[in-house]
């Protein structure tokens, strides 16, 4: 970690901290919208007629939406504020081509607005969590790019030697996902709203969950886990437990999550070797997943107490428990024999979830409540008591969701196998549906506490502006601690 030494005059270097505030406040507001959304094609769910006939809000539109909006526009938000937030910090240096900088908030407004437009219209390529067509790409990449280029010119300006592994962690971030973005999104556009995927029949599956995976691996994973090598020992007040074992993490899991993608596709026409070399890296996978975790829990040694009185420090910590118990599940749910039973069932959905909501939801909420009165100096948020409230809402909802999913994909996948002993199926898949409706209904309510729980802090952060002022912060002279 590093430390001020003394700090600059008042006319001297300051960070640059415009971008941050913005992709933070943007974050927050796209949580609401995004999570919105998830609460409404929820609800579809339960009672299919919500959608009235009308084509831009029938399930099979807005899901996409959701999506894009719950992983790109909150998500994807929250790693650029944090992301600009550590790197200067951690290399005592501003941010490399400020006008770049603005350039990618900016740009990635207007591809969140654009998904927003498009995908209700059903302008789709049909790819999961690439469903935007090739103009929107286009932009996707001008502004990864800008966004390398700001991340790493920054780096190369520090002023310290050392490179802390937080920045080590949305590096690899950065250029993977820029990598899986243009690869996948290869196209031959055919109008100027529709495009023709550049691969074909299984290959194209290959890529298209090569892509998936990793945008999971990558883009909610090491980008993620970038924000937990900071902001816990920030918050704790402590160095991390292990500086070895973070880059041992990092190494890790850089190499073993590009080969995992596969078991998406077991029992498909994949050939059945890239199916177990994909079971086999997931499972390999556990083992850094963990590490990670356990590296960031045991940095609370010695500061345990401050979970009691610290609702921050709840939301990252249980945002690892929740990262620990879906790197679990995953490997587990890669296994071709538990895999027979759980795919295309409601269990996949509820892993997902423990993930999106628990890990990536909890970790970005954390983070955030430390950085936002922290760029407008202050520090703390507006209402401690409102991020306690939030965070019970949050957990409460995250274990019913979850809990429901879990329960409904396995019944499902126990109906759907049963056989009569003439060999036809005991339950029609109707019956499955019809058993399937009061987890539903509970995953409903999980998800309204979950978003309640987000406007809160819409409140929260809205009261912590009004009564701060964006000061700029001057770049002290660091030394190693």
């Amino acid at each position: 970690m590093l430390r001020a030494n003394a700090m600059t005059p008042a006319n001297g270097p300051v960070y640059c901290d415009k971008p941050v505030r913005q992709f933070a406040l943007a974050a927050v507001l796209w949580g609401v919208v995004g999570m919105l959304v998830g609460v409404f094609i929820a609800a579809q769910l339960a009672w299919p007629e919500l959608g009235y006939g009308i084509p831009w809000l029938s399930y099979g539109r807005l899901r996409p939406l959701h999506t894009n909006a719950v992983i790109f526009a909150f998500g994807g938000c929250a790693l650029f504020a944090t992301s600009y937030h550590v790197v200067q910090r951690t290399c005592q240096a501003p941010l490399f081509a400020p006008w770049l900088a603005s350039f990618t908030f900016w740009g990635w407004q207007i591809v969140i607005v654009a998904a927003a437009i498009s995908l209700p219209l059903g302008y789709t390529s049909g790819k999961e969590y690439a469903e935007l067509e090739w103009p929107i790409d286009v932009l996707i990449a001008l502004v990864w790019v800008s966004y390398a280029i700001v991340f790493f010119g920054t780096i190369g300006m520090r002023k310290v030697r050392h490179i802390y592994v937080a920045n080590w962690f949305f590096g690899g971030f950065i250029l993977a996902v820029a990598l899986l973005h243009i690869v996948n999104s290869a196209a031959m556009p055919a109008t100027f709203w529709k495009s023709y995927s550049a691969y074909a029949g299984v290959q194209d599956a290959m890529v298209q969950w090569w892509y998936g995976h990793n945008a999971v691996g990558f883009f909610l994973t090491a980008g993620f886990l970038g924000m937990m090598y900071y902001y816990i020992p920030k918050q704790v007040g402590r160095p991390v437990y292990s500086y070895r074992l973070s880059i041992v993490h990092f190494w890790a899991l850089i190499f073993t999550y590009m080969w995992a993608g596969p078991h998406h596709l077991h029992y498909t026409a994949l050939p059945d070797w890239v199916q177990s070399t994909g079971m086999v890296f997931s499972l390999i996978l556990l083992a850094p997943s963990w590490g990670g975790m356990i590296n960031g829990i045991m940095t609370l040694s010695g500061a345990w107490h401050k979970l009691r009185s610290d609702p921050i420090l709840r939301f990252l910590i249980v945002s690892l428990s929740f990262y620990g118990m879906s790197t679990f599940e995953g490997p587990m749910m890669s296994i071709k024999t538990v895999n027979a039973l759980s795919h295309y069932t409601d269990w996949t959905v509820g892993h997902v979830h423990a993930g999106a909501l628990g890990w990536v939801g909890l970790i970005s909420m954390g983070s955030l409540y430390y950085l936002i009165p922290r760029m407008y100096g202050r520090e703390q948020m507006y209402s401690v008591k409102a991020i306690e409230v939030h965070f019970w809402m949050s957990t409460i909802g995250i274990v019913l969701y979850i809990a429901a999913m879990w329960i409904a994909g396995v019944m499902q996948g126990l109906m759907w196998r049963s056989i009569n002993p003439d060999g036809t199926l005991t339950y029609t898949f109707v019956e499955s549906v019809k058993a399937t409706w009061p987890f539903y209904a509970v995953r409903l309510l999980g998800g309204l506490l979950y978003l309640a729980g987000m406007v809160l802090m819409a409140w929260n952060v809205v009261k912590t502006v009004m009564v701060g002022r964006a000061l700029p912060a001057p770049i002290p002279t660091a030394v190693h601690a």
